[in-house]
């Protein structure tokens, strides 16, 4: 195995070996994000798109990771984005917790990476439902680092 970055294996370097695509035209797919900004620290609470939305919280990498992200994942959704491992994440349990509490969101779907460190959003969307006193459907979806669903 490759050196492992910051001595997580989650961050080791690795090769991911993928079929050769088999020619054919390209289609340009749309984007499918309904909204600006996406980034966790930047959105606002009371952002309008928050209000009677289905959620996508999404680790950064899952949208490089999974072609499909914006069909399989995003597509209908409002979205806020975050890294556990490299963001400063001290403010994301309070904020997550607001969102959820200011808002009709009808579900929450968490997309993170199949990595260790990864988990830490999980956790924190859970608990930071927990503390706004709502019961909101939620799913967590691991993606691979082959892109693929692991679940």
């Amino acid at each position: 195995m490759a050196h492992p970055g910051c001595g997580c294996p989650g961050s080791a370097a690795r090769i991911i070996e993928q079929p050769a695509s088999h020619g054919g035209t390209a289609v340009a797919v749309p984007s499918e994000l309904r909204q600006w900004p996406v980034q966790l620290h930047l959105v606002p609470p009371t952002a309008p798109y928050f209000q009677n939305a289905d959620l996508l919280i999404s680790a950064d990498c899952v949208a490089y990771a999974m072609g499909g992200m914006h069909q399989d994942l995003l597509k209908g959704k409002a979205l806020a984005i975050a890294c556990p491992k490299l963001d400063d994440t001290t403010p994301y349990g309070e904020k997550l917790a607001a969102i959820f509490s200011a808002n009709a969101i009808r579900s929450i779907t968490v997309a993170i990476m199949e990595v260790p460190c990864c988990r830490g959003l999980d956790i924190m969307v859970r608990e930071a439902l927990a503390r706004s006193g709502r019961e909101i459907p939620l799913e967590s979806v691991v993606i691979g680092v082959n892109g693929e669903r692991r679940n």
